[in-house]
């Protein structure tokens, strides 16, 4: 089992060498003259919208832009900043308080308004937490358009502050770094090694007209990858890319709010029970086994340890992290398998922006 083990973490560093060195940089700066529509869908967003609307103003490079603003729902003061912050800037339209539609998740049916209304070639889904640098939108449509893609999901830098963030949210970009080779995922697109983030979302609006939108992610907690899923499915072609040069997010500010984050979704994020299992023993085999194995006197448990640090440096060096919380990574395990436990224990009863979902 050992050997087996010490395959593996070699396998995952050299696919992370890999994706280091081939993926995806949206970086060039050539003006857009195609429409493009951003959705951003908002509930409870207040302390978003200033920094948010600064920086999708602050857009250079595309000629026919236009931001769609979808309030869903929000209980707080997210309409009436939106209306102080907008000062009449005409790339501006603001959908105020959809109805959800029935059996839809709210975040997915206000996406889907938004998509209704919207006429350009391009549409982009924006999370409220999102930061753009002032090129993010022209880099992300010139690589589409260079690479010949359908859609491409522009990974934004994920900041984390706390001691908790610094263990989790390095993992998301670790995630996919270190088991889909990128670059064959794009030539040969499937199903079962789509990787995509709803945050940061690029894609040709006639994509997304034969799928209906978002109608084939309505129930979906993780809309994100299910739709990059969709799209493929339908015959287009798309990949995740490196954004964390032209885009930055903040998901969570707590422990108790990446609980509830990471609980809301995780139960739905390996395909079921089975998938779950398989999930918590790659996690356990990768993370906290080989500490075990290094406190039995083993010495391959270090060479299995050493080889998955040096993934998590890979991945946190390409996605701009602190690589030192690399070599906390069996902490880092032992945290995301309680959130998996969590998540299952406790899926259907979570409040997330005033929701149970």
């Amino acid at each position: 089992m050992a050997q087996s083990l010490l395959t593996l973490s070699i396998l995952i560093f050299i696919i992370s060498l890999i994706n280091f060195v081939t993926i995806r940089i949206p970086k060039r700066d050539e003006e857009i003259k195609k429409s493009v529509t951003v959705l951003a869908p908002m509930r409870n967003e207040a302390e978003n919208v200033p920094e948010f609307i600064s920086a999708l103003s602050s857009q250079m490079g595309v000629k026919n832009l236009n931001f769609v603003i979808i309030n869903d729902g929000s209980t707080d003061k997210t309409a009436e900043l939106l209306t102080s912050v907008i000062d009449g800037d005409p790339r501006f339209s603001f959908i105020d308080s959809p109805i959800q539609r029935d059996g839809w998740l709210g975040k997915v049916s206000a996406l889907q308004s938004g998509y209704e209304s919207a006429r350009s070639e391009f549409i982009i889904t924006l999370d409220a937490d999102v930061r753009l640098q002032p090129n993010a939108i022209m880099r992300a449509i010139s690589q589409l358009e260079r690479l010949k893609l359908d859609f491409v999901s522009p990974y934004p830098r994920q900041i984390a502050q706390t001691f908790a963030e610094k263990l989790i949210q390095p993992l998301l970009h670790w995630s996919w770094m270190s088991t889909v080779i990128l670059r064959l995922a794009e030539k040969f697109p499937r199903r079962s090694t789509a990787v995509a983030n709803g945050q940061f979302f690029v894609a040709r609006k006639n994509a997304l007209d034969a799928i209906n939108g978002f109608e084939s992610v309505s129930t979906q907690i993780l809309d994100d990858i299910e739709l990059a899923r969709s799209l493929i499915s339908a015959g287009y072609r798309g990949v995740v890319t490196e954004g964390s040069g032209i885009a930055s997010t903040r998901m969570y500010s707590s422990f108790d709010e990446i609980r509830q984050g990471y609980g809301k979704s995780l139960w739905k994020a390996f395909g079921g029970s089975i998938g779950t299992v398989i999930a918590i023993a790659f996690l356990f085999a990768t993370g906290i086994l080989p500490v075990l194995m290094i406190l039995n006197g083993y010495l391959i448990g270090w060479l299995i340890y050493l080889y998955i640090v040096f993934s998590r440096e890979i991945s946190a060096i390409r996605s701009r992290s602190n690589p030192l919380f690399a070599f906390l990574h069996p902490l880092s395990s032992a945290l995301l398998i309680y959130l998996i436990i969590y998540s299952w224990r406790n899926r259907g009863t979570i409040q997330w922006k005033g929701r149970t979902v």
